[in-house]
């Protein structure tokens, strides 16, 4: 028998061999495969290879002398300029009592403030170091920032531009899993008084979890949230219909089901706690090849409009300016991001929506002019991608692609 001391050390050897052999053979294996990103999610076999991809934004922004910007074309009597610039990510815009205009970013950490220094328009950077901070409410004398994760106010923030307040939280806890996809959120303040903001779907086309693929509301007082509307996959613009007080909104259908379809779309909430089809059914009438099997479309409340395909309409706003002629009044502008998941590219522009006496909607061009070679990669020197009235009555639009924010007037004003 051997001594106990030589059997310890056999023993410590024994288990250092078979340490080392585990980690050897843990080195040796292949390491698991990234996962890939939200945005190739429902690919079949044969897309896999497609060059089909996202553009990425100047994130330093471009000049307007470096545009084209005399491309850019509106019906006759109306005149588009650049109003401002040097706005890196551009997004979402509202507007303070004493007409600073307040500026989002998604894929930047920044919120801008624009303002009018003796007819010269100054851009100052007020918010710094936030997480995509992309939704932007401004109602008495406070400002709303909605973040993937929380939403903010800022008291008094429109006398105390060049030191801001500190945030207070309306709510937090917004993005608990910190989803892949589509966790930028648009921010609307509704005649009820409450925040309304999207979260969208996590990914291309999953399943998503009950707080996902919809619009909530939060009351700003006690930071109670409400889902609103569910079936939504990502609606990054909504605006109340000025007579009806109802919500409409625009939403992005799923990517890889081929060059025409799904369309995006326009839809109309009549009521709290209706669903419009996300992952089941998609603009309407097409079911989804996985999650619409053994379901039928007609559960689900259809969109008042079919936009076209991949066109990426984002922020939308009903006009109720006086600038404008009358029958524009109570129409929508939407701004069309434009497509990246399809050959022949379309959007990249602003799009004007009428209605006829029965209510339905239809939809015309309105500001022309982004799009370059629908076939280029990209195609595009701009994309719009929110709009807003000023009080005068005129129409101002954000570019994310180059940071800059356009103004549409109609006559001499």
């Amino acid at each position: 028998m051997s001594p106990a001391p030589f059997r310890s050390l056999i023993s410590l050897a024994s288990a250092l061999v078979c340490v080392f052999s585990a980690a050897a053979a843990q080195a040796q294996a292949p390491a698991a495969p990234a996962a890939p990103p939200s945005w190739q999610q429902g690919r079949n076999a044969e897309q896999e290879k497609s060059p089909l991809h996202p553009f990425a934004i100047e994130v330093t922004g471009r000049s307007a002398k470096l545009l084209p910007v005399d491309k850019l074309k509106v019906p006759a009597g109306f005149k588009v300029e650049v109003w401002a610039e040097g706005l890196p990510g551009a997004r979402s815009m509202a507007l303070g009592n004493k007409g600073t205009v307040f500026v989002g970013t998604r894929q930047l950490k920044d919120v801008y403030a624009i303002v009018d220094r003796g007819g010269k328009r100054e851009v100052k950077t007020i918010l710094k170091d936030l997480d995509s901070p992309n939704g932007v409410v401004f109602s008495r004398g406070t400002l709303y920032v909605a973040e993937r994760h929380r939403i903010t106010r800022y008291d008094g923030i429109e006398s105390r531009l060049d030191s801001p307040p500190e945030a207070k939280v309306v709510v937090d806890g917004l993005d608990p899993q910190k989803q892949p996809g589509h966790f930028w959120k648009f921010l609307a303040l509704g005649p009820d008084g409450k925040l309304y903001y999207n979260v969208g779907a996590p990914g291309n086309i999953v399943m998503p979890a009950y707080f996902q693929a919809g619009i909530s509301r939060v009351d700003p007082k006690t930071g109670i949230i409400e889902n609103y509307a569910q079936g939504v996959r990502n609606s990054v613009g909504f605006d109340w219909h000025p007579q009806t007080r109802q919500l409409w909104f625009t939403n992005h259908g799923r990517d890889w089901l081929g060059d025409e379809s799904p369309n995006d779309t326009l839809h109309v909430a009549t009521r709290k706690g209706q669903h419009f089809g996300y992952p089941y059914c998609h603009q309407g009438d097409t079911l989804d090849p996985e999650f619409g099997k053994n379901r039928s479309c007609s559960e689900f409340t259809p969109p008042a409009l079919k936009l076209g395909a991949h066109i990426a309409p984002i922020g939308m706003r009903f006009y109720t300016g006086k600038m404008f002629p009358a029958e524009y009044q109570n129409n929508i502008f939407i701004a069309m991001r434009g497509s990246w998941n399809r050959t022949i590219k379309q959007g990249y522009n602003v799009t004007r929506v009428t209605f006829d006496a029965e209510g339905k909607p239809k939809m015309e061009p309105f500001l022309t002019g982004f799009l370059q070679d629908e076939k280029a990669d990209p195609p595009m020197w701009g994309r719009p991608n929110d709009v807003m009235l000023m009080r005068d009555g005129s129409l101002l639009v954000s570019d994310d692609q180059n940071g800059i924010i356009y103004r549409v007037s109609y006559g001499t004003k």
